[in-house]
């Protein structure tokens, strides 16, 4: 386990139920390679704060890199949905970008 996943771990056990915390998390996982964990908390993240567009498009980042391609389409529209909603205009397009990446994979 990196430093970094351990660090966030130590902060989720005294705020868990902080998407910010929870995003950090996940994020140190993905970047350790471990895409599965990272699913788990973008998706923990994503219920704690269900218009966190960033969460959305961690989540679908996670999905890509545990080969679970179809699940990152879906979190990728759901993530641009939510984006429209919030206004989130950046993550949009970052999503819409990876989002076309896929369909010519």
């Amino acid at each position: 386990m990196s430093e970094k996943v351990s660090q966030f771990k130590e902060v989720v056990e005294l705020f868990p139920d902080d998407p910010v915390v929870r995003i950090g998390l996940a994020t140190a996982y993905l970047e350790a390679g471990q895409a599965e964990d990272a699913i788990r908390e973008f998706a923990e993240t994503i219920r704690l704060k269900p218009d966190y567009t960033a969460a959305h498009r961690g989540l679908g980042r996670a999905l890509e890199k545990a080969g679970r391609t179809e699940e990152a389409r879906a979190a990728y529209r759901k993530g641009i949905e939510v984006g429209r909603a919030t206004g989130d205009l950046q993550t949009i397009k970052e999503m819409e970008v990876f989002l076309k990446r896929l369909d010519r994979a």
